[in-house]
C-alpha cells in the first residue's frame, strides 16, 4: 500500500509540475465568415482610424459603434460580431495556442501568423478570392491582475482590445500590420483581482492578413484539456488502495 501512494503521490506531483511549467495558453473564439458584399468590408479602404468604437463594452459584451470615415451605419456594424445577419455567411470556433518558445523571457506568451486566413475555403467559401479575406474574430477570457503585464498586438485590419470593459489598443481602420501595446499598470487595476479581458479583430479587405500577440498577461485557458492521464492514474491508483484495505478490513 505504501508503495501504491508513493506512486499516487510522485504521478500527482508531476502533473503539478506540468501545470505550472506549462509552455502554452490556449485560447478558443469565434470566427465569423462576412459577405463580401458587406457595405464595410471591401468598398472602403484605407487608414487607421481610432474612434470607431466607444470606449466601453456595449450590455451585450462587443463594442459599441462610435462613427467615422471607416464605417456605415450602426446596424451593419452589429454584424460583425452578432450572429442573424444575412451578411454572416457562417460561424465555428477557431483555437489559438500562445507559446513562450520565441522568446527571450518565459512570461511573454506569443502567437504569430503572418498569412492568417483561418477559414479559408469554409464558412460559405471564399467568394472567388484566393483567400478568405473578409472575416471577424472575437475573444473572450480572463486574467488574474499580478502587477507588471503587458499586452500587444500587431496586425490588420480592425483591432480593438477591452480590458475591464474598457478600450486599450485601438487599432480601427482598414491598414497595414500595425502595433500597440497596453501596459496594464497604467490602468489602475488591483493586484490579485480577476479582470475580463476581450480581443475584436475584422479582416476585411484584400490582400494581406497579420496576426500577432505578445503577452504576459495570464490569459485563462479558454479552450478545456482532456483531464490528464496522470492525475486519473493517481486517482486510481489511491482509490485501488484503498480497495485493498477494505478488502482486509
Amino acid at each position: 500500500m505504501k508503495n501504491l501512494i508513493k506512486l499516487a503521490v510522485a504521478a500527482t506531483a508531476l502533473t503539478a509540475s506540468t501545470i505550472v511549467s506549462a509552455a502554452t495558453i490556449n485560447l478558443s473564439g469565434t470566427v465569423r465568415n462576412i459577405s463580401v458584399d458587406h457595405p464595410d468590408f471591401e468598398n472602403w479602404c484605407c487608414g487607421h482610424v481610432t474612434g470607431l468604437v466607444k470606449n466601453t463594452l456595449g450590455a451585450d459584451g462587443t463594442p459599441v459603434f462610435n462613427g467615422g470615415s471607416a464605417l456605415t451605419t450602426a446596424a451593419n456594424f452589429d454584424d460583425w460580431f452578432s450572429s442573424g445577419s444575412d451578411y454572416v455567411l457562417g460561424e465555428a470556433s477557431l483555437n489559438l495556442t500562445l507559446d513562450n518558445s520565441a522568446s527571450v523571457n518565459p512570461n511573454v506568451y506569443t502567437y504569430s501568423n503572418n498569412e492568417f486566413f483561418p477559414i479559408d475555403g469554409a464558412l460559405g467559401g471564399n467568394e472567388g478570392y484566393s483567400h478568405n479575406y473578409h472575416f471577424t474574430f472575437r475573444l473572450n477570457s480572463s486574467f488574474t491582475y499580478q502587477g507588471g503585464e503587458t499586452f500587444t498586438f500587431t496586425g490588420d485590419d480592425d483591432v480593438w482590445v477591452f480590458i475591464n470593459d474598457q478600450l486599450v489598443i485601438d487599432l480601427g481602420g482598414v491598414h497595414s500590420a500595425l502595433s500597440q501595446t497596453v501596459d496594464l499598470d497604467t490602468l489602475g487595476l488591483t493586484a490579485g483581482n480577476d479582470y475580463s479581458f476581450d480581443l475584436f479583430f475584422a479582416e476585411r479587405h484584400t490582400v494581406a492578413s497579420s496576426f500577432r500577440i505578445d503577452t504576459s498577461v495570464k490569459l485563462r485557458q479558454t479552450e478545456v484539456p482532456e483531464p490528464s492521464a496522470l492525475l486519473l492514474l493517481a486517482v486510481g491508483l489511491i482509490g485501488l488502495g484503498a480497495a485493498r484495505i477494505k478488502s482486509k478490513a
